[in-house]
Formats: C-alpha cells, structure tokens, sequence
C-alpha cells in the first residue's frame, strides 16, 4: 500500500500539534517496512526552504519527504491563489500514485486539492483528519466567538456575520456550500475527539463517513524522582491566543495577591509572532516585571520554544502540566506528552480536554477562562497532600505512534462506520 500524508507546515519549520501527529504517523509507517508512505507539507514560500522557481520540493535531503510553496494562498476561501501549484501537486500525484491520499489539513494548499485529488486519482482512498474547524468557521477554525470570546457550537450565516461583520451573510452561505462541495470527495473523515463529529454532522457532513482515531504520541521518559513538595506547573505548547496562556498569568498574580507564593511556573512555547499584538504586549509586560522581581520572589520562567526530543527534560522538571486553552482545543496533543511523561494535567473544561480528562482521577478541570478557578485548583494542586501521587496514579499511558498507525492502516483499508472507533 502507498500512502501520502499531507500537512500544513513541517514540524521542524513551525511547530504545532496537527503537522507534529503527521510527521509522527509518517515516521511510524515508514518504520513497518510493509507500506510506503510519503510526506508533503505546504509551507510558507517565504521559509525560503525552496528554489524560486520550484512549487515541490524534496526537504533537507530526507527520503520520502517533500515541501510545497504556498505562494499567495486565499486565507478567504482557503484555495492557492497560483495555477502552478496545483499543476505541480497533480504531476507529483501522478509520479507518487499512492492508493490513499491522507491530509491531516488544507491549510496552505487549499480545500479544492481534495477535488483535484479526486480528478487525478479517481481510484485512491482520500482521508481527512479534522484537526481543527477550519471547514465550519471563518474565525480561524477556532469556533470561538469574537463578540465576546464564548464557545460556538454552530455555525450560521447570521452568526458568523456577528463575528465577522466585514462579510456579509450570503458570504456564509456561499462558503459553507464551497466548503462542503470540496469534502464531498473526501472518503473517510477521521477525528481525534469523539466531540466533533456531532459538530461536524450538525454542519451537514454524513456521519457515517466518520470515525474515530486518537492521536499517537513519542514514547516518553517518566521522572521517577520524588520531591518533597509537588508545586512546579507547566505551559507547553505555542504561545498564541487560543493557548489561554494570560489565564495562567492571570492565576499567578492572583496567588500572589493572596499571600501564596509556594509555588513556580514554566513557560516553555514558541511561535509568539502568530500571536496577536495584544498577548505580545501582554507577555512582555508580564517578563518585564518578574525580571523586576527580588530574585528570589521571582516565581515564573520563561524557557522559550522546545524541539519533540526536548519534552521529557522539560516535563521533569515540572509536577504538573497546565492546559488553560479558551476554545474547544480539539485533542491537546500536549496532555498525551504530559501522560506519557507521568505528569498529571490541570486543564480547561472544554472539548478535548474534558473529553479525555478524568476529573480528580488522573487531572483536574477548571472553568474555561476563569482565573480565579484556575488559582484555586493550582493553589489545591500544592497544598493537598498525596493528591499528586493518587492522580499521577491514576495515569493511563496515551497510544503511542505505532498504535496509532495500526488504527490509520484500518481506516485506509476499510470502509468507515458511523461514528466507530479505530483506535
């Protein structure tokens, strides 16, 4: 079986969790030796990663993997802006041939490279992992509202006008009917919570067509030291808006109000010039005036961006891994490092977080946005006794890249069912 894997970006170029469970799978295929897969990320020309005159390219000499430029991509409509690349991407179908085409997202290359796809190799298994609401929200995919930063759980022509109130209703209309024109050509839809497929068959995609596979994580290196006070949290993951990173801030200061200082916190996200303005000012008011700190009152570290091989160093460092993301955050790819790194997770109440977190069994939940919750679970978190221990305890260790292979190579040899699990 020859498989292609797309994804937006390559992990060694911008960070983040979809293209991170891409290279992952790709990674843990190629190691079977019973199939052959091969990878192709669209990047941002500008990474200057490729030849000017190239669309596809091989990337730093690595069998098997390949870079598209995104040159001018429509962010409106979400298709390429330039005719060369999708003559580029069908003659390097035609070349591949693979009996399934797997695009772990559209981002960069387009929504209509699945249609294109479908022309070029009407016979190929096309799969499509929704890492994200990219298809159904015009808002970046977050399915979060910009009026006043709620949970959406529908989207609507009236609705998206409230939030995107430049575009006219019809403009919604128009693209949600694009939208799904293109993922009419789409075989198997995959997801890595069980949550969004009922958003996505409220949208109006078949249910049947979807299924279930968690995604798959690096081994990692559990710290078996034990200390006397489990009170160091962490922040792993891109220091962007959706991340909720000022909620953790907020929480810090607010225990600092009360008196408590027992406590440390660990920054470690890169990406901040994906960030809006706002955070970046924020952030840096932040650094600013704990660097002003005494050092000894200094509580919060800034460790910077982290590479794959670098996470289970910077977890056992940590007691505890902080998740205080303000959308839907649809799987958290961080909260399988953390399991795999035997650190219990304290997380917001919300989509993937709550789907996979057992509140008081293996983490805590706190209410999304909320500061105030989050300081009174984190302050919890130092001063009950044994409850790291019963809850570290309590850890099932996440799937692994091979397991989630096995459940991919299911999924491109049979027919979806509605609503089943893979994995």
């Amino acid at each position: 079986m020859k498989i292609l894997l797309l994804c937006q970006h390559h992990p060694e170029l911008v960070r983040g969790g979809s293209q991170q469970v891409a290279y992952d799978l790709f990674r843990a295929l190629r190691a079977r030796g019973d199939v052959s897969a091969t990878l192709l990320a669209a990047i941002d020309a500008k990474a200057g990663q490729v030849k000017d005159a190239a669309e596809i390219t091989g990337f730093d000499g690595r069998d098997g993997e390949y870079v598209l430029a995104s040159r001018g991509y429509d962010e409106v409509w979400h298709k390429s802006a330039d005719p060369r690349e999708a003559e580029a991407f069908a003659a390097f179908l035609r070349v591949v041939d693979p009996d399934v085409v797997h695009f772990h997202h559209f981002l960069r290359f387009g929504i209509d490279f699945l249609t294109l796809t479908r022309r070029v190799l009407p016979a190929a298994r096309i799969v499509f992992t929704a890492h994200d609401f990219h298809a159904i929200c015009a808002a970046e995919g977050l399915m979060a509202r910009l009026t006043d930063g709620s949970p959406c759980d529908r989207a609507s022509p009236a609705r998206c006008h409230q939030c995107l109130p430049e575009r006219p209703p019809e403009h919604f209309f128009l693209r949600a009917h694009w939208m799904r024109a293109q993922l009419d050509s789409v075989d198997v839809f995959t997801t890595p919570s069980r949550f969004m497929i009922d958003r996505f068959a409220d949208w109006g995609l078949p249910r049947e067509k979807f299924v279930h596979v968690g995604n798959g994580v690096a081994a990692g290196r559990p710290g078996t030291a034990p200390r006397a006070k489990r009170n160091v949290f962490g922040f792993f993951g891109q220091m962007v808006d959706a991340k909720g990173l000022p909620v953790l801030l907020d929480a810090v200061e607010l225990l600092r109000a009360e008196g408590f200082e027992d406590f440390a916190v660990e920054i470690n996200g890169g990406n901040p010039e994906f960030a809006s303005p706002a955070l970046r000012e924020r952030i840096d008011a932040f650094m600013a005036a704990e660097a002003a700190r005494p050092a000894g009152r200094r509580r919060v570290v800034f460790n910077g961006g982290y590479h794959p091989e670098q996470i289970a160093a910077r977890m056992a460092r940590v007691d505890w891994c902080v998740v205080p993301s303000v959308w839907w955050e649809i799987f958290c790819l961080v909260i399988s490092e953390a399991w795999m790194n035997g650190r219990p997770v304290i997380a917001s109440d919300i989509g993937g977080p709550r789907e996979r977190i057992r509140d008081g069994l293996d983490g805590l939940l706190f209410e999304m946005g909320d500061a105030r919750a989050l300081a009174a679970v984190m302050r919890r978190a130092c001063e009950q006794e044994g409850l790291w221990d019963r809850l570290a305890g309590g850890i099932t260790p996440p799937a692994d890249a091979e397991a989630m292979a096995s459940a991919f190579l299911s999924v491109y040899a049979a027919p979806a069912a509605s609503g089943r699990d893979a994995a």
